[in-house]
């Protein structure tokens, strides 16, 4: 069977491809995260991780997105920044209870701290890796570390 030739620009990693072409690339500093490499990436970081759960197709993450990434420029070296396509990778998202993007969530030690879902806005973005450098690592030592097994047998 012959293979097509011709891309998809409609598809979600085309949709993805001319985003980043219009914004350029900026991302250099974010790490893109999939199912298989959330535990290595996210899980096991020791410091402050803020993740943005993202689709493509979602026009309030292209809203946010420019923020994002200018905050990974300024905190680089404090914070890591990762984000997740939830198209793409739908066990994570489901596992830390992701309903809308975008979604935002702060982890600290590996460890959920602060979330906020929505385009709400570049500075109460800002505020929640302000505040997730200031208190995240006590919230985190203070916090009980999640057993996702609870339940299964």
């Amino acid at each position: 069977m012959k293979r097509s030739t011709h891309f998809n620009f409609f598809s979600v990693q085309g949709i993805d491809l001319i985003f980043q072409f219009i914004i350029g690339d900026t991302m250099t500093n974010i790490v893109e995260a999939t199912d298989i490499s959330w535990e290595e990436v996210v899980e096991r970081s020791v410091g402050p991780t803020l993740v943005m759960f993202h689709s493509p197709a979602c026009p309030h993450c292209r809203m946010m997105m420019p923020s994002f990434e200018e905050y990974a420029r300024e905190f680089e070296g404090k914070v890591k920044f990762v984000r997740i396509n939830v198209m793409e990778n739908s066990f994570t998202p489901e596992r830390y209870g992701v309903m809308a993007t975008p979604t935002f969530k702060l982890f600290c030690g590996g460890r959920p701290v602060l979330e906020m879902v929505g385009a709400a806005g570049p500075s109460l973005l800002k505020k929640m890796v302000e505040d997730g450098l200031t208190s995240g690592a006590e919230c985190a030592r203070r916090s009980t570390p999640i057993d996702y097994n609870v339940g299964y047998v």
